[in-house]
């Protein structure tokens, strides 16, 4: 399950890459059919649908919790659904597919992009924004943390990140160029100043409960969950110390904006 409150914690900084991926999405006319692949509380997709008024504009998400705060994200060619995007496909052809920060939590993204490609129509634009970080400290930290006998039983996501993570602009390029997209494809790596939580917290253990933590403590109980968070938190704090200024938290993503012929 998804915790709106805990993902928003940190909005400003999870917000900007999907801006700097909209400033690149520009369509030869303008779209009349976009899509928001995991598009979460929605209001980045509000956003889609003030950009470009007269589109019908369609955010899209498996999680319950996160939409229910899409409630408030209102327009008059702006709608909601909840499925999965490994399931859902488009009645039509797209204009503009979009999506940030969701395609990570799919895996076999060698099948996955000639798919969803798939979905836009001819002058149409694909664009996307994953993350790029699975061999940062807060993620080795974390398997190795989870390879302890204390913690073996846990099951984390079966998807192979090593294998993700090796995905980066040029082998997205590789996957869509050959099917007659015309692809600007980037990375970009973001110091993030994270200000120190109210509470004297970890504010990068509060950064990674709001994502990648969320399969590992559904698992666990309320106790379990204290003693992991307190071990994992630990090394967490060696690898990113606090400083006056915030907790510097270096975030690479990788960025395709891809227009079909």
């Amino acid at each position: 399950m998804w915790n709106p409150q805990q993902y928003l914690q940190f909005q400003q900084e999870r917000d900007r890459p999907f801006f700097d991926l909209l400033a690149q999405v520009r369509p030869h006319t303008p779209p009349r059919t976009v899509a928001d692949l995991g598009c979460g509380t929605g209001h980045l997709t509000a956003a889609l649908a003030e950009r470009w008024p007269d589109a019908e504009v369609l955010g899209l998400d498996s999680s319950a919790e996160m939409l229910s705060k899409a409630a408030v994200c209102t327009g008059p060619h702006l709608t909601f659904q909840q499925a999965d995007l490994r399931d859902w496909q488009p009645a039509a052809p797209l204009d503009v597919l979009i999506s940030n920060a969701a395609l990570q939590w799919v895996d076999d993204h060698a099948r996955l992009m000639p798919r969803l490609a798939g979905w836009v129509a001819s002058g149409g634009t694909f664009a996307f924004q994953v993350p790029g970080n699975f061999d940062a400290p807060s993620h080795t930290l974390l398997a190795e943390v989870l390879a302890r006998p204390r913690w073996a039983r846990l099951q984390a996501e079966s998807r192979d990140k090593a294998a993700l993570g090796a995905f980066g602009p040029a082998e997205y390029a590789a996957l869509l160029a050959p099917l007659g997209f015309t692809v600007n494809a980037w990375e970009t790596t973001y110091l993030h100043l994270l200000p120190t939580p109210t509470d004297g917290g970890n504010a990068v253990l509060e950064w990674v409960k709001g994502t990648a933590l969320r399969p590992v403590l559904a698992q666990l109980t309320d106790s379990d969950a204290a003693e992991f968070l307190s071990e994992y938190g630990s090394e967490l704090a060696r690898a990113y110390p606090v400083q006056d200024y915030g907790t510097p938290f270096p975030f690479r993503r990788v960025f395709v904006v891809a227009q079909k012929g």
